[in-house]
């Protein structure tokens, strides 16, 4: 058997000659390598390579193009697989899973651009390493002939933290649980405070593992928020149990309302209590060493509305941009969480509204309206 997939025949060299002159020398082409950043081969019908732009040959790290024409991909990439068989890329039992082979054989049948992920294992020296590349191939005429154009894009490092979150919210869910159960357990053999305190905070870690789950997989919808009773006396509580040890309220001066209203709403109390710890913990943050912050509840119509407020106003060029996602005025990636989260869920998730008005005259206001049910 000369192959395990692809046809294994090879250009001959004087055909291979022509082939290199024939892409070298076409202005579309040459234009298209030297203009386009990624990775960019052009390769023949027997898939081999005939053209690649800079790009590819630095990361091939080879200053030399001719070193790498006449070659496969899997050859010029360093596939650990490409010596399997005589004929080389594309002929081993390997290559009817590879994504790069099938999107060049798919693409020479039909004509029609094709996008494959080709998992692949390279080895350069004693060292071995694993790629995860997008291979999109498209049909390519030239003077008759058809070639392949080939524009591959490394998704490794997006594949391996998809892995890693997948695993990490697994892990911590197997784990909450457990936490969930024995501090239930503590809740019903001890009956104190202390053991009640700690089954709440588990419950409001498992809420927000749950809901930073379907935030990272863009799909926060996937989420069915509880519907259960609460007050503000409830929730002012939880808020305490929150920050009466926090880092950001030390030296800082938290004052809580003498009065609160008794209505009762329903809602999901650990998603509620996220909004408002976020907009308390960006209130301390924005207050100076013995600043002041203030927590209130205020009764509306079928409706219970929490407010947040501290002294510093928001810059006006930050306002317009609060609850956009990923936007920051903190340094690294990953920051703009907070407040692009506060409305998410308060608004999409709870059917709440939340708000702010800042000056310089008036401080700064956080509102999260809470519907009653």
């Amino acid at each position: 058997m000369d192959t395990y997939f692809a046809p294994a025949e090879h250009a001959t060299e004087e055909q291979l000659k022509e082939e290199i002159a024939k892409v070298a020398t076409n202005p579309i082409i040459h234009e298209l390598l030297n203009s386009i950043g990624g990775l960019i081969a052009v390769l023949d019908e027997h898939r081999q390579v005939v053209g690649l732009n800079v790009s590819f040959l630095k990361t091939l790290g080879v200053d030399d193009p001719g070193s790498v024409l006449g070659l496969r991909l899997g050859e010029a990439l360093g596939c650990i697989h490409c010596a399997d068989e005589p004929h080389g890329c594309g002929t081993t039992r390997h290559c009817s899973t590879c994504g790069a082979v099938i999107a060049m054989v798919s693409v020479l049948a039909d004509g029609k651009p094709v996008e494959e992920l080709c998992s692949l294992t390279t080895r350069k020296g004693e060292a071995v390493a694993d790629y995860a590349i997008m291979v999109r191939a498209s049909a390519l005429k030239l003077e008759e002939q058809t070639f392949i154009l080939l524009f591959l894009h490394d998704v490794t490092l997006e594949h391996l933290r998809a892995a890693l979150e997948r695993t990490f919210f697994h892990d911590m869910g197997n784990m909450f649980t457990g936490l969930l159960g024995a501090s239930q357990y503590l809740v019903r053999e001890n009956q104190s405070e202390l053991a009640a305190m700690i089954y709440r905070a588990a419950q409001r870690l498992y809420k927000e593992m749950e809901i930073q789950r379907c935030l990272f997989k863009n799909d926060f919808l996937e989420y069915r928020p509880s519907h259960d009773d609460t007050t503000a006396a409830e929730l002012l509580a939880e808020l305490k149990g929150i920050f009466v040890k926090h880092d950001a309220a030390a030296d800082k001066s938290m004052q809580l309302p003498d009065s609160l209203p008794s209505l009762t709403v329903k809602t999901d109390k650990s998603l509620a209590l996220r909004v408002m710890s976020n907009m308390v913990m960006n209130a301390l943050e924005a207050t100076e060493e013995h600043g002041e912050v203030k927590l209130w509840f205020e009764q509306e119509q079928d409706a219970l509305q929490f407010c947040v407020w501290n002294e510093k106003a928001i810059p006006q060029e930050i306002q317009c941009r609060i609850f956009q996602r990923s936007f920051s005025t903190k340094e690294g990636a990953g920051r703009g969480v907070g407040t692009f989260s506060m409305q998410l869920i308060g608004e999409k998730m709870l059917g709440g509204k939340v708000s702010f008005s800042s000056s310089t005259q008036q401080g700064t206001l956080f509102k999260f309206l809470i519907p009653a049910s």
